[in-house]
């Protein structure tokens, strides 16, 4: 894989093919800068056609997954014209959304705060583990902004329902591990000390699988939370599944589980 040199995003190709992709500002609690709103479209443009079967997103360190936006740089946003702070914001969003497009699984391994731009990313994941110390929060409202940022308000009311979303959005308070797994928010609180194992445990049992048809699933799930009937959901499933029969891969899961082997699975 050509993978890009960047200075505030680190990744790490695992066998298997599985990759690390880990915010690198761990001096600073992983808080996000203007370059690495940038990294974060650069890395999602490199790892999409990389032939990865899972990615792990997490925190270098031992304090913070990412504590959202650097204050250190505030003064650079509010110095921005109305049409500059339009493109910077394009740029976030952008990437962000492109990790969240990514054609494989996305697992975040969240230990410490994920707030505001920190949370929005670990939303983009498909798959939320979290240590005891993680800590959730909307801070855009503490700083005068609101949750319509960085695809929050579409991620978190789709998780946690509008209602929930709205008493967190709207209050910022902090949203511990235990809250976090109950209401859906994350998967299910690890050990700390076990978070990423566990996290490359889930990913190896993705990896297991056939690369169409755990892609065709993902699509399946973001997209029907785009559409807004029942027929269009089924026409998606449908085209999905219809395709995935003209693969190798299905053929030889069914000889596979006939056979009673593991099913060597190519991706073709």
């Amino acid at each position: 894989m050509n993978f890009p040199e960047l200075e505030t995003l680190t990744f790490e190709p695992l066998d298997g093919g599985i990759g690390v992709l880990r915010i690198n500002r761990p001096d600073r609690m992983n808080s996000q800068t203007l370059r690495m709103f940038t990294e974060h479209g650069r890395a999602a443009r490199a790892l999409r056609d990389s032939g990865l079967r899972a990615l792990i997103l997490t925190g270098a360190g031992e304090r913070a997954f990412c504590a959202g936006f650097d204050l250190d740089e505030l003064d650079v946003i509010t110095a921005m014209g109305v049409l500059e702070f339009l493109r910077f914001q394009e740029t976030a969003t952008g990437g962000i959304q492109a990790i969240r497009h990514l054609p494989f699984p996305v697992i975040a391994a969240i230990h410490g705060p994920a707030t505001g731009g920190g949370m929005a990313l670990a939303l983009a994941a498909d798959i939320r583990l979290v240590a005891p110390t993680a800590k959730f929060s909307t801070a855009f409202i503490r700083v005068g902004l609101s949750i319509g940022e960085l695809g929050t308000s579409y991620n978190l009311s789709r998780l946690v329902g509008p209602g929930r979303a709205a008493e967190i959005g709207y209050t910022g308070r902090i949203v511990g591990a235990e809250e976090a797994s109950r209401i859906g928010l994350a998967n299910r609180i690890v050990p700390t000390e076990a978070l990423f194992d566990e996290a490359i445990v889930l990913a190896r049992m993705i990896a297991a699988n056939s690369p169409g048809g755990v892609r065709m699933s993902k699509r399946a799930i973001q997209h029907n939370q785009e559409i807004s009937s029942y027929a269009a959901a089924l026409e998606l499933e449908n085209r999905g599944q219809a395709l995935l029969t003209r693969t190798a891969d299905m053929p030889e899961a069914l000889a596979a589980f006939k056979h009673k082997r593991v099913p060597r699975f190519t991706g073709t």
